[in-house]
């Protein structure tokens, strides 16, 4: 697979602007999310190796400027950590894990892991890339599914840093 959007098989994402308004570091972050959906897309449907994928990604993505440990990092540990993080945000979906679009999946698994064990990554940038994301590369109203999911999770795994914020 390469830098396609697996739902239209158009380059890059399906609508928007990726990145928009973000620099230097952050900037990198969103663009390492942006293939780590493809990635895990690629991983899910066609099962091959996560480090052949990683191969096949650092080879085609060369030229980008995006976060290449932070992309190794999660490219390695979601798959890792899946059954735990499906759990994670399992109780707050609306249908079973196989019902989910595997686009939306990946983009659930992505935020999961960064709300249980990115604490250095706070608990709206998470969600508001994954709605980003989702935008891009999911359904039409995947990224209103995915927000609410994600907010529910954050709800649990970030507690203490939601009511924080909410003062």
């Amino acid at each position: 697979m390469s830098n396609t959007s697996p739902k239209s098989g158009q380059k890059g994402p399906r609508k928007g602007k990726q990145g928009q308004g973000r620099r230097g570091p952050a900037a990198a972050r969103h663009e390492s999310r942006c293939l780590l959906v493809q990635a895990l897309y690629q991983w899910h449907m066609n099962k091959d190796s996560i480090s052949a994928i990683e191969a096949q990604f650092l080879v085609d993505n060369e030229a980008k400027k995006y976060d290449k440990p932070y992309f190794s990092e999660l490219l390695h540990e979601i798959p890792k950590k899946l059954t735990a993080l499906d759990d994670a945000y399992a109780p707050f979906l609306d249908r079973t894990q196989d019902q989910v679009d595997p686009i939306e999946r990946a983009i659930l698994r992505i935020g999961a892991y960064e709300l249980v064990h990115r604490l250095d990554v706070p608990y709206r940038v998470v969600i508001n890339e994954a709605i980003d994301l989702a935008k891009n590369f999911g359904g039409e109203d995947g990224h209103k599914y995915v927000n609410g999911v994600l907010d529910k999770l954050a709800g649990r795994a970030r507690m203490e840093e939601k009511q924080r914020n909410r003062k």
